[in-house]
């Protein structure tokens, strides 16, 4: 299936996957300005983003739930939700208002993040077809284009003020294009069935170490390139924009090589070519080169995630796909925000290089997980 028939397909999420990519991609590109207005350390800032895990946590309990009372207005009420949030760091003047700002915006990401991997998955499951790895392809690409307008507008003297309400109303515009219909789910009068709890804890375990891997860099590559590679503005803000961009090649391509190779495989080749990046990018000498390390390692952790999350919905009942899909993404999303603060931590004590080092051993745990996906039961 080609990929422009695929995104026909998935409308809808896609445009959920780019609202919440245009949303992050800004948050990314401003974290210089953002950490400095505030007057933090390293340590601190990577443990005030903690505060986006504990609004995260909040989806686990509540998505599944507005989905269901909501129904095909989820996705684009979400979105609505999401655009007022992604406004409110312009006024994150002090630590503790930044710090709830951020329990405000992971919770509102997840709530639409974990609707628009269920609508995919209802979709891929009612057409047979593979949809994950284009839609989070669309978010990458919102990413890339978010965080190079965002260093765009920095570079043109705008201040925070501006810079994301203009990025909210991207987000806004997003929203009409996010109603589908959904299948009415049959839960029976019976018992309800019990979650699998081996699918989620191993589905969660893949997705964790890919978005953690991820994290690191949307949140400290504009860092590393302006402080320690002495980069500017723009410069700082094209690291982040790379990792979006080669993402969003390798998830368009994703389909197209797993359909040639197992998912396992597919998975090892991408976490060497992920190290291998990583441990470029930090010992790189100039930001040139950070670029390449950065992009080899968009490469290779664009797949890890969204095979994990189709995974988990394909071998989930329809009843509990929501449920399923919420806890993996729970699970994964919230080492894609404890991954910043233990990068700031190790930033602080040991330098941004040393700290982007420790990601490649993160990454090279995927190999013996591998091993153990292809060996264990995963249904329960």
């Amino acid at each position: 299936m080609s990929i422009l028939s695929a995104l026909r397909l998935s409308r809808a999420p896609v445009a959920a996957f780019m609202a919440v990519g245009l949303t992050w991609g800004c948050i990314a590109a401003m974290a210089p300005v953002l950490k400095a207005r505030i007057g933090v350390d390293d340590a601190s800032f990577g443990l005030l983003l903690l505060g986006t895990a504990i609004g995260l946590s909040t989806t686990l309990y509540i998505a599944p739930r507005w989905d269901r009372r909501m129904g095909r207005w989820a996705l684009p009420a979400g979105t609505v939700i999401l655009a007022a949030a992604s406004m409110l760091p312009a006024v994150a003047y002090t630590v503790p208002l930044f710090f709830v700002i951020l329990m405000i915006l992971g919770a509102t990401s997840g709530l639409t993040d974990v609707v628009m991997n269920a609508r995919v998955s209802e979709i891929e499951t009612r057409t047979s077809r593979s949809l994950m790895n284009v839609n989070h392809a669309m978010f990458s690409v919102a990413y890339a284009v978010s965080a190079l307008l965002t260093g765009a507008m920095r570079e043109a003297g705008w201040g925070p003020g501006a810079i994301f309400p203009a990025i909210a109303m991207l987000v806004l515009a997003t929203a009409p294009f996010q109603m589908m219909q959904v299948a009415v789910r049959d839960v029976g009068n019976g018992p309800v069935p019990r979650l699998p709890l081996g699918l989620v804890a191993l589905c969660g375990a893949i997705v964790l170490i890919g978005f953690m891997a991820e994290a690191t860099v949307e949140s400290w590559s504009a860092l590393h390139i302006e402080r320690t590679l002495l980069g500017g503005a723009a410069e700082g803000a094209f690291g982040p924009a790379m990792l979006g961009l080669t993402m969003a090649v390798g998830r368009f391509s994703g389909q197209a090589v797993a359909a040639r190779l197992s998912e396992i495989g597919v998975i090892r080749i991408a976490t060497a070519l992920a190290v291998a990046g990583v441990l470029i990018a930090a010992a790189a000498p100039t930001p040139f080169v950070a670029y390449i390390g950065f992009g080899l390692m968009g490469l290779g952790i664009s797949v890890i995630g969204p095979m994990g999350l189709a995974l988990a919905g394909r071998l989930s009942l329809p009843s509990q796909r929501t449920a399923v899909i919420a806890r993996v993404a729970v699970i994964g999303f919230i080492g894609f925000f404890i991954a910043p603060a233990l990068m700031g931590i190790g930033a602080q004590t040991f330098g941004l290089r040393w700290a982007f080092a420790c990601v490649a051993i993160l990454l090279a745990a995927i190999w013996p997980l591998s091993r153990l996906v292809r060996e264990g039961p995963i249904r329960r």
